[in-house]
């Protein structure tokens, strides 16, 4: 929504209604027919996607002021991914005829949302690159470095991560089986690089961490 001039912004948001979603709830359903896409206000999103074997790979993280549901809302084809709220969500969800016409009205919408596109597209394609160079430690260290930028909370030992990612679901975001992280993450609690509670993981030593993952 930050890309948009505010007569756009004003005027994508009157199109729908406001929805609010629990933690755990499901926004939009892998492989299900697309009917309207959904502006986020308040709160962060998971976007997965689960192969035919059940492996499930975490694709992204959505919070405040982005939008999901556009792909399939403009190609018409069926869901890609599943989005699940991590806390309490709040958003705007808008029917896709109505969300079509207005990027038809307003072409200045739809340039930002090309340029949207294409920025996830690099930061996909940027993703594989790292799956196919790094061993699974180094992307598992970046993966929590990026984690402490975008959904991190100073405290008193260290950065406290806030999206409340499990084992396994750090697992599908660096392509690798939950065992392999589990014996990752004893490794650097072991080293006290990071330190686990019920209140999440604290990132202590962010140093080490950048080199671990060669200084990226």
């Amino acid at each position: 929504m930050a890309r948009l001039e505010h007569p756009e912004r004003v005027g994508l948001l009157e199109l729908g209604r406001p929805t609010r979603y629990n933690p755990r709830s499901v926004l939009v359903h892998q492989d299900e027919p697309s009917t309207h896409v959904m502006v986020l206000l308040a709160g962060w999103t998971k976007v997965t996607h689960a192969a035919a074997n059940g492996y499930e790979a975490l694709l992204a993280l959505r919070g405040p002021g982005d939008v999901v549901g556009e792909a399939s809302a403009i190609s018409g084809r069926p869901r890609s991914a599943t989005v699940t709220a991590l806390g309490r969500v709040e958003a705007v969800t808008i029917e896709r005829g109505r969300f079509l016409g207005h990027l038809a009205e307003f072409p200045a919408t739809t340039f930002q949302l090309l340029s949207l596109v294409g920025d996830r597209t690099r930061a996909s394609d940027l993703r594989r690159v790292e799956q196919g160079a790094l061993e699974v430690r180094e992307r598992l260290a970046l993966l929590l470095l990026e984690l402490s930028r975008t959904h991190g909370v100073q405290e008193k030992e260290g950065m406290r991560l806030t999206a409340g990612l499990s084992q396994h679901e750090l697992a599908g975001a660096v392509g690798a089986s939950r065992e392999a992280v589990a014996r990752l993450l004893k490794e650097l609690r072991e080293r006290d690089i990071v330190r686990t509670s019920r209140r999440g993981m604290i990132i202590v030593r962010p140093d080490q961490l950048r080199r671990i993952g060669g200084g990226a």
